[in-house]
């Protein structure tokens, strides 16, 4: 497959279509995240169907003193890796012909979801990036459009977006794709020095801590209410190590499922041995949101939620999370 290079929204609406278009939004810098989103974007459009990967630096989900000059831009080698990855073709326009007046005076806000987390740290970021993806879709105008979890903040206002404003698109998450060492892949870690990348390494052991206290104490509640509320319930509640519940059955059955303040304990405690590592994890949040409205989930909740980490390692901001879900077994 020879994958081609187009500059212009003319250029893109001039190409004959036949079966599904199935759009994966970059800003370049690809790496096997990306190529795994543009795979499965191939399996989507399939055969008869076509892939096509934007690469545009939005200036609009830049803040002041974020690093848009810097933020690596390796068009060659993105080219490379969406042909080798199924893409049919590579969007990349200039700033220009994304915005043809200058900065637009009309946005999509991206509302209350859009001013927590992220949003919080990173004023009117969202606003930018939906903005873009908006315009995006109109220019690509896919069938599909592909974004990664590890954004999951991202793909939730995007999907309430395009479910709001009736685009009638198929937002596809894909999951997060992990180095060997469990850092999430992502452009910037290659400003990571070695020593700040054993440090950033904290992100991703936290959320695995959360997740395996969240695992643990799901099977204490499935095993409980396997057995009678007897002393055979104290004894199999202890044989999977957890004395301290098995003390009082009643208390174990009454909980709530997965216990959401014991999984932010679990995370919180590697961020703070982070924090005095050299150089130090400065951490800007550790959140536990129920995905619909990225608000924190009280200790009753059941359903799907994400466990979210912010921090910084040197200059390098960095981001990561996992989804969990409470009272699975209920």
């Amino acid at each position: 497959m020879t994958t081609v290079l187009l500059r212009t929204a003319a250029e893109l609406r001039a190409r004959a279509r036949g079966g599904r278009r199935a759009v994966v939004m970059t800003m370049g810098a690809l790496h096997e995240g990306h190529a795994t989103l543009i795979r499965t974007a191939r399996e989507i459009a399939g055969p008869d169907g076509e892939v096509v990967v934007t690469v545009f630096v939005n200036p609009l989900q830049f803040g002041e003193g974020e690093d848009l000059d810097r933020y690596p831009r390796t068009l060659e080698a993105d080219l490379k890796i969406a042909e080798e990855s199924g893409a049919d073709v590579v969007f990349a326009p200039a700033v220009d012909e994304v915005y043809p007046g200058g900065e637009p005076q009309v946005r999509v806000s991206a509302g209350p979801m859009g001013e927590r987390l992220e949003g919080g740290a990173r004023p009117g970021h969202f606003d930018g990036m939906l903005t873009v993806v908006a315009k995006l879709l109109h220019l690509t105008r896919p069938d599909a459009a592909l974004y990664g979890q590890k954004d999951a903040q991202q793909l939730a206002l995007i999907r309430r977006m395009t479910r709001d404003l009736n685009f009638g698109i198929e937002i596809v998450g894909v999951p997060t794709v992990r180095e060997e060492d469990g850092l999430a892949l992502s452009s910037r870690n290659r400003y990571l020095s070695p020593t700040e990348r054993r440090t950033a390494l904290a992100l991703s052991r936290a959320l695995f801590a959360g997740g395996d206290r969240h695992a643990a104490q799901e099977a204490l509640r499935a095993r409980a209410r396997e057995v009678p509320a007897t002393r055979a319930r104290a004894e199999a509640l202890s044989a999977i190590g957890e004395s301290r519940a098995a003390a009082d059955t009643h208390a174990v059955a009454k909980a709530a499922p997965g216990g959401p303040a014991t999984v932010r304990a679990a995370a919180r405690l590697v961020l703070d041995d982070a924090a005095r590592l050299d150089p130090p994890l400065a951490l800007d949040y550790l959140a536990l949101v129920d995905p619909s409205d990225f608000t924190e989930i009280e200790d009753d909740f059941t359903g799907e939620a994400v466990l979210a980490v912010a921090a910084r390692v040197g200059t390098t901001r960095l981001i990561d999370n996992i989804p969990l879900t409470f009272g699975a077994a209920s």
